[in-house]
């Protein structure tokens, strides 16, 4: 992982306009990096569960004017990626028209929730251009960790590093930061 993205061939207009132009069937997720395109199958159902009861026990502490969106593409201008994160809040007004991703710098929170297929993308990769986003707090739920289900929650992301990493078992609360400040229940993880 680098971030030579600028000494690269290619330029961010070149990654929006593949971006753009990518057919993929409903529901599966395109990925772009310099090192190039994944793409993600449909989500499976306890993966969904998940990704549900989380967006229901955020949806009352995300601040006025924010949403919680599910796979809303969000673009890392300065490493040159574009990831689509399994539930993100952002601002409503920085919500592009169109199939354009979020600029990374509008992203409160990332949330990624692995399967077997992509723990490790999520716990390294994604992790790194989170931190380089920077976006403030990444909660990674990983029900194939080596040690045992965990939740994860990365904040304080400095000079492309968080500096914070709390990891509880599933069925413990994770405090989520400002401005969230929520005690999020894990256990039907």
């Amino acid at each position: 992982m680098s971030t030579a993205f600028a000494d690269s061939a290619l330029t961010w207009e070149y990654l929006l306009h593949t971006w753009r132009a990518l057919e993929v069937p409903e529901g599966w997720r395109p990925e772009l990096t310099v090192e190039g395109i994944q793409i993600a199958p449909p989500p499976e159902g306890q993966h969904n569960l998940t990704a549900a009861r989380l967006h229901r026990a955020l949806l009352p502490v995300v601040p006025d004017g924010h949403e919680v969106f599910q796979t809303q593409g969000v673009g890392f201008r300065n490493v040159g990626s574009i990831y689509v994160p399994d539930l993100c809040v952002a601002p409503v007004a920085a919500i592009p028209h169109g199939s354009d991703p979020v600029p990374t710098e509008h992203v409160l929170l990332a949330v990624e929730i692995t399967s077997r297929s992509n723990a490790e993308h999520d716990r390294k990769k994604k992790r790194w251009a989170y931190a380089h986003g920077p976006v403030p707090q990444y909660l990674l739920i990983d029900a194939f960790d080596e040690d045992g289900p965990a939740v994860s929650l990365f904040s304080d992301p400095v000079k492309g590093v968080y500096s914070r990493t709390i990891r509880i078992p599933f069925g413990e609360p994770i405090k989520i930061g400002a401005p969230f400040g929520i005690d999020l229940d894990t256990a039907g993880f």
